[in-house]
């Protein structure tokens, strides 16, 4: 006896196949007998898409932020997003209370710690060394086993002030000093130059705002490739969207896409305000503008699963696989004219759209408000 059987999901690349879920995690993969039993029966016949849960590798969610904040289920389940990471909204001083107010949330809640003690408490987060405290990080990040997941600094110059790259050197020291685990780098406005920026990162560290449109960005005035990001690609280096209010560019994305420079992993860098007034809305808006910049369903897919998944180092999750956790967003992709916008105030036009219908989270489904009106399937 399953607890959960899903019938007939068609996938990023149009195969169809059956899923049985047992105990919260995937017991079964491929087609079943018309007579195995579950508690719970769910036909798709083909008319909705599956894939294992999408993964927002940079929300920000800490509703106690007065910055950016949000709620966890708000930016998650709500959009079909079923994990999220919270990048750096929280320093050693407030993640306790970050976690404590996300236990509820049937959203999967991570955390990427600031390297500031204070974290977004205010923009200039490390302005003052002072505030890089390596023991404190260290009991945090040893207080919070599975949740805080890695370590966020930003470098830019509104962030950093007079300290250049010094708040980096830190944040290797404190990855090093902490079983080496994933660092998440936000560029932004120079100085640091970006060039003295990634030549500092190593395999497996994360890029966000891979596509911003300012002058301290992946490309050269040329529209080339930097040399610095290159070597940093060759090393294992990832890039991540984290869209954002002001850290996206169309013209980038194109070019860098045209070049072979693609995303590692997508993600929205969500929160209130550009959730409501845009650009950014959810996570899959943010996917959807990118079948007009050269990635294919599948490649777009693969950024918030199993590409999300590896560079977070989320071991049960990402995969539709036995053993990994049931978490699965159902979507249908629609053929409908859209106008995008990016973060530079340039539009696209576009021909298709993500619409998420539900969420399962360890084998719960939660319909979204656009899976309450399609009626694809009743629960």
């Amino acid at each position: 006896m399953y607890d959960l059987v899903i019938r007939g999901a068609r996938l990023a690349d149009d195969t169809l196949i059956d899923l049985a879920v047992k105990d919260g995690k995937i017991a079964s993969v491929g087609r079943l007998a018309a007579d195995v039993s579950a508690r719970r029966q769910l036909d798709l016949a083909g008319n909705c898409r599956l894939s294992a849960g999408w993964i927002d590798s940079h929300v920000h969610c800490y509703p106690s932020s007065p910055i950016y904040h949000d709620e966890p289920d708000w930016v998650g389940v709500a959009g079909g997003v079923t994990s999220v990471v919270d990048a750096g909204s929280t320093g050693a001083d407030d993640v306790d209370e970050f976690y404590a107010l996300t236990r509820s949330a049937k959203t999967n809640v991570f955390a990427f710690l600031n390297i500031s003690r204070i974290g977004l408490l205010r923009q200039n987060e490390l302005a003052d060394l002072a505030d890089i405290d390596k023991q404190a990080v260290s009991q945090a990040i040893n207080g919070h086993p599975g949740f805080i997941i890695g370590i966020k600094a930003r470098m830019s110059s509104s962030v950093v002030g007079q300290n250049g790259t010094r708040p980096l050197v830190l944040a290797k020291e404190i990855q090093q000093e902490n079983n080496r685990l994933p660092l998440m780098v936000h560029i932004g406005n120079n100085p640091p130059d970006l060039d003295e920026i990634a030549d500092l990162l190593t395999r497996g560290d994360i890029i966000t705002h891979c596509y911003n449109g300012k002058p301290n960005r992946i490309l050269t005035p040329a529209g080339t490739l930097r040399e610095s990001i290159q070597r940093a690609l060759q090393r294992g280096v990832l890039l991540d969207v984290g869209h954002g209010t002001a850290s996206f560019s169309f013209e980038v994305a194109r070019q860098a896409i045209r070049l072979g420079i693609l995303p590692h992993t997508i993600s929205s860098d969500i929160y209130c305000r550009n959730r409501m007034a845009g650009p950014v809305h959810s996570l899959a808006a943010v996917m959807s503008k990118f079948f007009g910049v050269g990635l294919s369903l599948p490649q777009v897919i693969a950024c918030v699963t199993e590409n999300a998944a590896s560079a977070l180092r989320l071991a049960t999750k990402g995969r539709l696989e036995p053993g990994y956790d049931a978490d699965f967003t159902l979507f249908e992709l629609r053929d409908t004219p859209q106008v995008f916008a990016d973060s530079e105030g340039q539009t696209a036009d576009g021909e298709q759209l993500l619409v998420p219908l539900a969420a399962v989270v360890a084998g719960d489904i939660l319909l979204t408000e656009q899976g309450k009106a399609a009626h694809v399937f009743s629960l």
